[in-house]
């Protein structure tokens, strides 16, 4: 049978200093570069505060720019699917042969004759008060 013989060592590499004393942290105000940490930790910590009031002052141009941006994306878009769709085999040519259809469908409805105008000129006017009211 093996016997579990614990062994106790004592560390050989500590300091001979008298016991009760601790090692103390330098202070950061004796580094030489404490003088440029500290200016640049009050601009990071005054950095949301100007960004808000720059939000809030400019509110209305930011607004408008992200809009602007939001169409340039939506343009790209639009011409990248219908960039895709124009590949299609013979799918191209059938929505020009429906475009063209409705083209003619709508002018046989409502240019062809003057009374279908009026009635189109009466349908608009309608749709026109109903969006704007009867002062638009």
């Amino acid at each position: 049978m093996e016997s579990n013989v614990q062994q106790q060592t004592t560390p050989k590499d500590l300091s001979g200093e008298a016991p009760g004393t601790m090692t103390t942290k330098p202070s950061l105000g004796d580094q030489p570069w404490q003088e440029w940490l500290t200016p640049v930790v009050d601009i990071l910590a005054k950095v949301p505060e100007y960004v808000g009031q720059f939000f809030s002052e400019y509110k209305q141009p930011l607004t408008t720019l992200g809009l602007l941006l939001l169409a340039i994306i939506s343009v790209k878009i639009i011409v990248a699917v219908l960039g895709a769709i124009d590949d299609i085999p013979l799918l191209a040519p059938l929505l020009q042969i429906v475009g063209l259809a409705y083209t003619a469908w709508f002018v046989w409805r409502y240019l062809w004759k003057a009374s279908n105008r009026k009635e189109l000129l009466a349908e608009f006017d309608a749709l026109k008060n109903q969006m704007f009211g009867d002062n638009g």
